[in-house]
């Protein structure tokens, strides 16, 4: 029973351990009122701060042991998910599934997780390493619990448990549940004054330092000055407002230096002082973990990427993005199309010249072979000006790109179009009315990753000796891209024994006659 003058003035209860419900400044109770209860041996307690010489003898054990019980703390509401559910989530956060698919598997709300993971900077806080059996569970504590509340003693859960009969009493002691006046052990508030003991909280060494912290801002964060050390203004950019990677606008200018250049730069700068010292990953956390350090978030602008969030390796892979389904993902593509000994997988992509103007290039993986693929602006292109979200008159749209590609892969035989290998642009959105069209099956090869489709980076290479960069692409005919295609197709190639992708590809296609020929015997 707790009863209060004001807000949080001079506390009148009786004779309770611990106010869950109060703030630490209100631990040490004022008075105690009301009949004194009995505790141990028959001795009335009437506050904590007695001396032990003012104790009877006979009951001073319990007295101390007593005494051992930890301040109060603050009612923990609804207590936060255990460490184990923590690290549940960010094992699947690291295997590249998404905050909200993550916080649904391991059972708690969508606003949760993604509250994690933004307030962790997209990277685990706490360590995914399970803890040794040095420290209860909360099975264990569930059992005790169970085992309390049917009345078994210390020792008997102690065997039950296989654990120190000392660990399962300061166990009892220390993180029972107070708010009712007495002692009730709970496995749930258990777990939860564990993890909050277990807290070990330190002074970020950026806000310990300031000296270090003014050189790791300076270097980060400092303006960009002339010779003669006059400051350059630079644009002025919008307000940050956390979005990850403001796109296409003006950016701060300043010194930049990336957090591992600071951090290896320190011991050349102070060779004698092992003070200015500090970890690139330390920086990184300042900037991208809330409450992690003394750098303000909005200085992850001066980072080359500009992120607002870091993300996981695996996240950035395979990762479905708009007209990307999982289905159509480079994982997902055939075996057969990799190891290059089957005919017909493909590779594609565009080269874009001035202008909105493009043309498609595509290369067949086992003989080398090129279609370039014309692009023609459609008609309207330059009499009005564009309109946001409307037809795309630049003559690579998604129809009419799915036009164009339909009508230039259609002349091969069947066998050879099975799979078209192509990056992640736009457009190719309407690809499945291009496999309906075609029987091509379409996959997209992952974000940054143009190894994967090696034959079609090095084609537009040699394609743009003939259509360099900066010019406008849309000048060119049909036939002029076929007589460049047909150049490209009679170069002999080293890798393919010194002939040229056109005799390759007549060997498949004499092959597929061949094998087309009804025989009688």
């Amino acid at each position: 029973m707790l009863r209060s003058s004001s807000r949080w003035g001079t506390l009148t209860a009786a004779p309770s351990l611990a106010f869950e419900s109060a703030p630490p400044e209100t631990w040490r109770i004022q008075s105690v009122v009301a009949t004194p209860r009995v505790w141990g041996c028959g001795v009335a307690k009437q506050d904590w701060h007695r001396k032990t010489s003012e104790v009877p003898e006979g009951a001073r054990r319990q007295w101390r042991a007593d005494r051992a019980l930890r301040p109060p703390m603050r009612s923990p509401g609804r207590p936060e998910p255990s460490r184990a559910v923590q690290r549940q989530f960010w094992r699947l956060v690291a295997q590249g599934v998404n905050s909200a698919e993550a916080a649904v598997l391991v059972g708690v709300s969508v606003p949760v997780g993604m509250r994690w993971f933004r307030h962790a900077g997209g990277m685990p806080p706490i360590s995914l390493a399970e803890p040794t059996g040095r420290y209860l569970s909360f099975e264990e504590r569930e059992e005790i619990a169970l085992l309390r509340v049917q009345g078994a003693g210390v020792r008997q859960i102690a065997r039950a448990l296989g654990r120190d009969p000392g660990t399962i009493s300061r166990e009892l002691r220390r993180n029972a549940a107070t708010r009712g006046g007495q002692l009730v052990y709970r496995a749930v508030v258990a777990q939860w004054k564990a993890q909050q003991a277990a807290k070990r909280p330190k002074t970020a060494k950026l806000a310990g330092n300031a000296r270090l912290r003014g050189y790791v801002q300076d270097r980060l964060a400092g303006k960009v000055r002339h010779r003669n050390g006059t400051v350059v203004a630079g644009p002025m950019p919008p307000p940050w407002k956390g979005l990850n990677k403001p796109h296409r606008a003006d950016r701060r200018w300043a010194t930049a230096w990336s957090p591992e250049q600071i951090a290896h730069r320190l011991p050349i700068d102070f060779p004698d002082d092992g003070s200015m010292r500090i970890s690139h990953e330390a920086i990184y956390q300042s900037l991208f973990i809330q409450g992690r350090g003394a750098l303000q978030r909005e200085l992850v602008t001066c980072l080359r990427t500009g992120r607002a969030l870091r993300k996981p390796r695996e996240r950035s892979r395979n990762k479905p993005q708009g007209h990307v389904s999982a289905d159509v993902v480079f994982s997902e593509r055939p075996a057969e199309a990799a190891d290059r000994a089957v005919p017909g997988h493909w590779e594609g992509d565009l080269i874009i010249g001035t202008g909105r103007s493009a043309i498609g290039t595509l290369v067949e993986r086992h003989s080398r072979a090129t279609i370039l693929v014309h692009l023609p602006r459609l008609d309207g292109w330059g009499e009005q000006p564009p309109v946001k979200n409307g037809p795309s008159l630049g003559g690579y749209g998604a129809l009419a790109m799915n036009a164009a590609l339909t009508a230039s892969i259609t002349d091969l035989p069947l066998q050879l179009r099975k799979t078209i290998t192509w990056d992640r642009g736009k457009e190719l959105s309407a690809h499945a009315a291009f496999t309906l069209a075609t029987g091509t099956r379409v996959f997209f090869a992952d974000p940054h990753s143009p190894w994967q489709r090696p034959s079609n980076e090095n084609t537009n290479g040699l394609a743009r000796q003939y259509f360099p960069k900066g010019t406008d692409l849309s000048r060119w005919s049909a036939d002029d891209l076929e007589a460049v295609a047909y150049t490209l197709n009679n170069r002999p190639r080293k890798v393919l024994g010194w002939k040229t992708p056109a005799e390759v590809l007549d060997e498949q296609l004499r092959s597929l006659n061949q094998a087309g020929v009804a025989t009688t015997s």
